[in-house]
């Protein structure tokens, strides 16, 4: 007999409280034992867990001795990522590629192997034959990060070498899931819009001579048209978000699950599933979900006081999701600024001009500058406090007209780049599986017959 939907909800309630009960950790144990929760200590700073070539995050400086807090700083392979931008935007040229290959292969490409590689990643784009339709259409999702983690999964069954994991192997898959991660994205999206939503149903291919950043607007409009100020704000926003150390959860999920053996689809449907959550990929949401509040509640949203006093309530969860957190303001790194916020600025200033959207980045631009304000007077806080990436990236996919279902998964198109270059590393210098040790809290107890157990 069939359990009804009342019986399983007072099942799992009166044993969410047996898990509660049992599976408590007192806060101060963490103390005693020294284990430091999320991997990082008191300070912020986080645990060694491993060395990487890949790329280098830096949010203090050694000043007569002693560690104070820095401008940010992120590099790529040892290249600065304001000079990566630089290099490529004053020149007209569209980033991901170039800065792909670089996270991939550790050099700079020459244009003949730009070109190459380019044309790798061109060919790439492709799905295997109906399988838009029999994998992505058949199951629509409206969350987008489920469908491409289901996407990637089911690719390893059309993968005859999906456990071969030599290096030419893994270069090969890789590039290739660089590759469709947009068009598994969109795809998603529009058969979600069309089936969940009763919207119409586009389905573009990609082009072969365009980048990803202008494929990518070309498959989600049902015109194919964009602008290139367009095209090139997004190229920029991959590129920023493409690699930020092996520290980020999704990073070293990453190499947590290549060290284990396992095949690059896994993996990659690992860092999936860690990016998605609200603390890590999903966070961009957060921001503009909260911005949305603020204008609803705040009666003149050009009045520093009024908006001060908001950001003062969410704060102190009094407003918008009650979770007392200013969205998009601080990092578990950088103290001062993240350099990839203060890239992105001038560029979404631009784009919002282009969009008529001035009113939107003016408040943005307020609540940046006061916000930590806010966060200073209310918090007894270890380190500053300063805009992160996601802060502006909600408001340029917005702008971008593109959907908030794909927000995290504009993430994922990025971050696969670095997934890729840290499974590489990981390949190239593993030799064991990683395995952390956890203090055990358990008691030591006698067993008891069942029928003499009593509660």
């Amino acid at each position: 007999m069939a359990l009804k939907k009342e019986d399983v909800r007072i099942f799992t309630e009166k044993y969410s409280k047996v898990c509660k009960k049992n599976d408590s950790v007192a806060r101060e144990l963490f103390t005693e034992y020294g284990v430091k929760r999320g991997l990082r200590d008191l300070n912020g700073k986080g645990v060694l867990t491993g060395i990487t070539n890949i790329s280098r995050v830096e949010s203090s400086e050694i000043v007569n001795g002693k560690s104070v807090p820095c401008d940010g700083k992120l590099y790529f392979r040892g290249y600065q990522i304001q000079d990566l931008v630089k290099g490529f935007m004053s020149s007209g040229r569209f980033g991901f590629e170039e800065v792909a290959y670089l996270l991939l292969f550790g050099e700079l490409p020459v244009q003949e192997e730009l070109t190459e590689f380019k044309e790798m990643v061109s060919t790439s784009r492709r799905l295997p034959t109906n399988f838009v339709r029999d994998v992505i259409m058949k199951a629509p999702s409206s969350d987008i990060m489920n469908s491409l983690t289901r996407s990637v999964l089911t690719l390893a069954s059309y993968d005859k070498n999906v456990s071969d994991t030599s290096l030419e192997n893994v270069i090969r898959q890789c590039i290739q899931l660089i590759a469709v991660f947009p068009m598994m994205c969109v795809y998603g999206y529009q058969a979600f819009n069309h089936y969940k939503k009763g919207g119409s149903l586009y389905i573009h291919r990609p082009k072969a001579e365009l980048s990803t950043s202008e494929n990518f607007l070309r498959m989600l409009r049902p015109d194919m048209k964009y602008t290139e100020l367009e095209a090139k704000v997004l190229d920029l926003a991959l590129v920023l978000h493409m690699e930020h150390g092996g520290g980020n959860n999704s990073t070293f999920t990453t190499r947590v699950v290549t060290s284990s053996g396992s095949d690059t689809y896994s993996t990659m449907a690992a860092a999936l599933s860690s990016l998605k959550g609200p603390r890590h990929g999903g966070a961009n949401i957060m921001v503009v979900e909260m911005f949305k509040d603020i204008k609803e509640n705040v009666s003149d949203v050009t009045d520093e006081t009024e908006v001060k006093e908001y950001l003062r309530k969410i704060l102190n969860k009094e407003a918008f999701n009650k979770k007392g957190l200013i969205y998009g303001m601080g990092h578990a790194v950088y103290s001062v600024s993240d350099p990839r916020a203060e890239i992105f600025k001038a560029f979404v200033e631009k784009l919002a001009m282009e969009k008529g959207r001035e009113k939107d980045f003016a408040l943005y631009s307020m609540i940046e500058r006061l916000a930590p304000q806010v966060i200073a007077e209310e918090r007894q806080i270890y380190k500053g406090v300063s805009a992160n990436v996601d802060f502006y990236s909600g408001l340029v996919y917005s702008m971008l007209d593109i959907p908030e279902e794909l927000f995290t998964p504009m993430f994922a198109i990025a971050r696969i780049v670095g997934w890729s270059a840290h499974r590489i590393e990981e390949l190239v210098n593993a030799d064991k599986i990683m395995r952390p040790a956890y203090v055990s809290n358990c008691g030591y107890y006698e067993y008891t017959d069942i029928e003499n157990r009593t509660k």
